[in-house]
């Protein structure tokens, strides 16, 4: 089934409807809310901050400073990558422009509030390993400024254009732009100076297959809904400002929530990894650690530690307790080869962090000039095990396994954590970016991908199929693209319906896939290097 051509008055129609403003009524609410939520993240970082003893305000004015240009890289990924959740709904007429944008908004908070983690650390991981460990240097500052300026220039310059590229790529490669030039600095240039590799290859395959995936399901969907449901008006482009029919119009509105929902849970999560960077590089005395956990956590953390230990003794082949077990820890993961000395290293190590955690009631008090090493060597374990695991080298029995797992966990909790405010701020900067700049990207996805307006069969296809591959990636601690799934679901639709595509866009879509990567590479790369010559 073939849609007929746009007709002209519709398409001036629907740019009329484009340019209408947002009510005064609905501007008001939203500054109350963004005041609110500015007010909260003010007071609780200025609440955290309030014991901390400097000599000088300059930590203070680096902290501000790299808080903004964070919080700006999740306001451009807003209005560059969220347009994308309210194309369909906008030109199906399912929804009012500012509306749904509004609407769009308020699920990435919702998104970003309860998201995971997960991805938040699995951008972390891509970073090399001394400059996690040495964040509060200056090598740590040039790197975290590098790969967030580099980010933040490139998708200005492609939402300039109107392309819908993607966040998740333009990070990626600033993270992997800064890893190489930091390799080619170090000394030797050791593995552990560099990229995780396996990390960024786990990563890359989610960003690069997710579009392909994105067009094919989306075309093998409508083609599905188009023998299955064959209502005629459902697969043509909607007439005039008319919204669709009652159910049409509640399953767009469904897809789009769920769209900006797995937005906000999963693109979120990259810069909130970022500042929980700036903050332990910053202020280590209060964000080391996470000083949150209860007084149940030293007593079951000193228990799985214990188990850990047992585990490590049995399948150690050396008998000698090594004399620095956090260097031959640092070296396995530098290598990930499991040497004689390994085991007993990390079962050295453990037992360090052990007694350091056993001698204070909770986390809380430990001495705040320990919480740096303490936090490296639970570190180092961690990442550990996640390489054991990831390898299954040693071949650990299940049920020994299993306590390692656990005892991951616990390390994780006190290590890998992001404060309720943190999220409250990244989520205020993407549903306020989305509100500000999304009509570039919608006017390119609605119109300028297909030779046709979206059909409401063709938005609801492309939608479910986001929402679904974003949020089984979230689950995973994979990022993907919002803007490459979307747009290739949208391509794929227009290809099944045979509506045609606009092949200059398309060109121009797929050159910004293919060069964001290289580019952000490159850009963060020389970016980093400037920056470590005043670092």
């Amino acid at each position: 089934m073939t849609p007929p051509p746009i007709e002209t008055a519709a398409v001036d129609s629907f740019e009329t409807t484009l340019e209408g403003g947002t009510s005064q009524i609905g501007l008001f609410l939203i500054l109350i809310l963004l005041t609110i939520g500015g007010i909260y993240v003010a007071g609780e970082l200025t609440s955290d901050l309030s014991d901390v003893r400097a000599s000088s305000v300059w930590p203070f004015i680096l902290l501000g400073f790299a808080l903004l240009i964070a919080l700006g890289f999740e306001f451009v990924n807003g209005f560059h990558d969220t347009a994308n959740a309210v194309a369909t709904v906008i030109y199906t007429h399912s929804m009012p422009p500012h509306l749904a944008v509004a609407w769009s908004g308020m699920w990435n908070f919702i998104g970003v509030m309860l998201a995971s983690g997960a991805v938040a650390f699995g951008i972390v991981a891509l970073l090399p390993v001394e400059l996690i460990l040495q964040v509060s240097a200056g090598a740590g500052f040039a790197m975290v400024f590098a790969l967030l300026i580099a980010a933040i220039l490139w998708n200005l310059g492609t939402w300039h254009l109107g392309l819908p590229s993607s966040s998740s790529h333009a990070l990626i490669g600033s993270v992997i732009g800064v890893g190489i030039t930091n390799q080619l600095m170090a000394a030797g240039g050791t593995n552990t100076s560099g990229v995780d590799w396996t990390q960024a290859l786990n990563v890359g395959k989610s960003l690069l297959l997710s579009p392909l995936i994105g067009f094919s399901a989306a075309a093998f969907l409508l083609l599905i809904a188009m023998k299955a449901v064959p209502v005629e008006k459902l697969y043509k482009p909607p007439r005039g400002k008319t919204p669709p029919p009652l159910w049409i119009r509640g399953l767009l509105i469904l897809t789009c929530t769920g769209v900006s929902f797995a937005h906000g849970s999963n693109d979120g999560q990259k810069g909130m990894g970022l500042i929980m960077l700036i903050l332990i590089g910053t202020v280590p005395t209060v964000y080391a650690l996470n000083r949150t956990v209860d007084i149940s956590y030293t007593p079951a953390f000193v228990e799985a530690s214990s188990k850990s230990e047992a585990v490590f003794q049995r399948y150690s082949k050396a008998t000698t307790t090594p004399a620095d077990p956090r260097q031959i820890v640092a070296e396995y993961l530098r290598t990930h080869e499991v040497r004689p000395d390994t085991l007993p290293a990390l079962r050295a190590l453990s037992g360090i962090v052990r007694t350091q955690i056993a001698s204070y009631a909770t986390v809380a008090q430990i001495p705040t000039e320990q919480t740096s090493n303490v936090r490296n060597d639970m570190y180092l374990l961690g990442e550990s095990l996640r390489w054991m695991d990831k390898t299954r080298e040693p071949a650990f029995a299940r049920a020994d396994r299993d306590i390692l797992l656990h005892y991951k966990s616990m390390l994780d909790s006190a290590t890998k954590y992001i404060p309720v405010w943190v999220k409250a701020a990244v989520a205020i900067a993407l549903g306020l970016g989305t509100m500000i700049g999304w009509k570039r990207i919608v006017v390119t996805v609605g119109e300028k991908i297909g030779k046709t307006h979206l059909s409401y069969g063709q938005g609801a296809s492309a939608e479910l199929v986001a929402m679904t591959t974003i949020g089984a990636a979230d689950l995973f601690g994979l990022p993907v693209s919002t803007t490459q799934v979307l747009s290739s679901g949208v391509a794929g639709t227009m290809a099944a319906n045979r509506s045609g595509l606009q092949w200059q866009t398309v060109r121009h879509l797929a050159l910004a896939w293919v060069l964001t990567l290289p580019a952000s590479i490159v850009l963060a790369g020389s970016l980093f290097w400037v920056f470590r010559h005043f670092a």
